[in-house]
Order: C-alpha cells, then sequence, then structure tokens
C-alpha cells in the first residue's frame, strides 16, 4: 500500500497555516506547501507565505524555492514535491500538505503523468498558426486526430488547444489517451483528506477582504513595485497572480489605487468560490467547518484524533 500522507486544504483565508502547524507539532510532521505562489521567491506578503515566527519552528517545505522569472507547472510541482515527501517519510515523520492548489495536490498525490515533456519550438509555431488561421480552424485541426478533446474545449481556450495538437505531434499519443492511461495509474500516495471552510459565506468573505488591506497595509504596493524594478514584467507567471497582476496594472498603467485594491478583494472572493467548487467534488474530504472564529488548536486536535483512528482501523498502511 502507498505511504500514508495528510492534506489540509480549503479556499485562502481559512486558517490553513496554524492549523497546519499545529498538526506537524501533534504528529511528528513537516509541512510541504500545496500553494503554486508561496513557491516563488521574493513574493512574500502578496502570498500570504508564513513567517518564521508563523511556522514556530516547523519546517516547510516547496516555499521560496523557485526564481518568479520561472514558469512553473502542476507536473514539476508534483515531481519536487514528492522527493520532499519521501524524505520527510525515511526520516520517520508524516509530511503534511497545506495549501489551497488543487491542481497542485491532485498532480502529487495520484502521481499521475499530466503531459509528456513539450517542444518550446512546435509551440511557437502552432501559436503563429492560431493567430494565422483563427480558432476555429485549429480547433477543427485537432478534431481530426483528438475529437474528445476538441469536443470538451472551447474555441477561445487557446492555451490548450495548442497544448493538445504540441502533445499528439510530438508523440503521436492524443491528449485523451494521455489522461486514460494516466488515470489507471496507481496513486503515488494514500492520504488524509481535510478541508477548512466557513459556515457563512459572508464572513469568509469578509476575512478575504481584511486579509488584502492588511497586505496593503504591510508594503505589498512596494513589493509589487521591487518585482518589477527587478525585470519581471506581466508576462511572467508570478506576475499573474491575485494581487500582483492588479497592482502591476496600477503601476504601470496609473488608475485609481482603491479600485485596483477593491479588484483584488473581489478576485481574491472568486477565487475562494472555484477552491469550493473543486474540493467538493472530492467526496473523500473531511470538512471542519468555522461557525464563528477559526479555532486552530481544536482543529488540529480533531484531525489528530480521526488520524490515530484511522491508523488504528488500516494496520496495513506503511508505518510513519
Amino acid at each position: 500500500m502507498p505511504p500514508l500522507v495528510l492534506v489540509l486544504t480549503g479556499p485562502t483565508a481559512t486558517g490553513k497555516t496554524a492549523v497546519g502547524v499545529r498538526l506537524a507539532k501533534r504528529l511528528n510532521g513537516e509541512v510541504v506547501s500545496a500553494d503554486s505562489m508561496q513557491i516563488y521567491r521574493d513574493m512574500t506578503i502578496g502570498t500570504a507565505k508564513p513567517l518564521p515566527e508563523e511556522m514556530d519552528g516547523v519546517p516547510h517545505h516547496m516555499v521560496d524555492c523557485v526564481s518568479p522569472f520561472e514558469n512553473y507547472s502542476a507536473a514539476r510541482y508534483a515531481e519536487e514535491a514528492a522527493a520532499c515527501c519521501d524524505d520527510i517519510l525515511s526520516r520517520g515523520k508524516l509530511p503534511i500538505l497545506v495549501g489551497g492548489t488543487g491542481l497542485y495536490l491532485e498532480a502529487l498525490l495520484t502521481g499521475r503523468d499530466y503531459a509528456p515533456q513539450g517542444d518550446p519550438a512546435l509551440r511557437a509555431r502552432l501559436d503563429r498558426e492560431f493567430e494565422e488561421a483563427g480558432a476555429q480552424a485549429m480547433l477543427e485541426r485537432l478534431a481530426e486526430v483528438d475529437p474528445d478533446s476538441a469536443g470538451r474545449l472551447h474555441p477561445n481556450d487557446r492555451r490548450r488547444i495548442v497544448r493538445a495538437l504540441e502533445i499528439y505531434l510530438c508523440s503521436g499519443v492524443t491528449m485523451t489517451e494521455h489522461d486514460r492511461l494516466s488515470r489507471l495509474q496507481p496513486p503515488r500516495y494514500e492520504s488524509l483528506r481535510f478541508a477548512l471552510t466557513f459556515a457563512d459565506r459572508e464572513q469568509l468573505y469578509s476575512r478575504i477582504n481584511l486579509r488584502v488591506d492588511r497586505m496593503l497595509q504591510a508594503g505589498l504596493l512596494d513589493e509589487v513595485r521591487g518585482l518589477l524594478e527587478t525585470g519581471l514584467s506581466p508576462c511572467h507567471t508570478a506576475l499573474q497572480a491575485i494581487g500582483y497582476k492588479e497592482l502591476v496594472s496600477h503601476l504601470l498603467e496609473g488608475g485609481d489605487l482603491n479600485l485596483a485594491v477593491e479588484q483584488i478583494k473581489q478576485e481574491s472572493r472568486r477565487y475562494a468560490k472555484r477552491q469550493l467548487s473543486w474540493l467538493r467534488r472530492d467526496s473523500g474530504i473531511h470538512w471542519l467547518v468555522w461557525e464563528g472564529s477559526p479555532d486552530p488548536e481544536a482543529a488540529a486536535a480533531d484531525i489528530e484524533a480521526y488520524y490515530h483512528r484511522h491508523r488504528k482501523e488500516t494496520p496495513c498502511v506503511e508505518a510513519i
């Protein structure tokens, strides 16, 4: 049976960091971040990256490990985070995955190879062809070799249409067939999965709004300005993160800062809603619902009790 890891997820601003640290202390664990933006160095405030005092001595992996000039992927995350988890397990400790990037968590836990390595030159050529021939023509071209993928994609989804064609032309295997074969692979890890949320959606939204205000007070605008001064531009993936792209636009194009801040809050609330929709697809998640203010200690105690019950009921799981 695959080794066991623990997952703590949920939408933004639900208190995952605090609960994760307490769990690590209770269960002899170390935290592996599952946040697609906390991986980037020099992006601390806007990603709500845990500070040393918040980590409280608990090792945190997959944080501050990538230059913001790099483009990162779920596949690369899965490979590098798996190395962290395997190292933690080899030292007799429990990996605790903490974060709200569902695609990263899925890639790590399943161990699926989401797509073959691409060809940048071919991708550039397909991009030019898309520009010249148009979306509908490229979608029809994809339908000739991979009708299932073509049927799922919107004509405006340029990136995925180009990627599906690139995969087929590079490997001779369609994206549909690649996904089917990937789903047949056994999971890399067994997981106990927990998610935090609020009973009152408006309370979640209020916490998100307050978090954005505190980020601005802590110097988020200066952090974004500093990133631009290093030579980063809006085309870099790192600056597409919520909170960064809005302030980049403000700094480069002008406009009312208050409007940019309100846009950050709105996009953050929308992101939380998308996170909840993603997580609700997973019937194996155990939900911890805050009725009022978060109580990280109580949540950690509940998860610890569930973990020990699970270990007792499934003694064949590989020992931590």
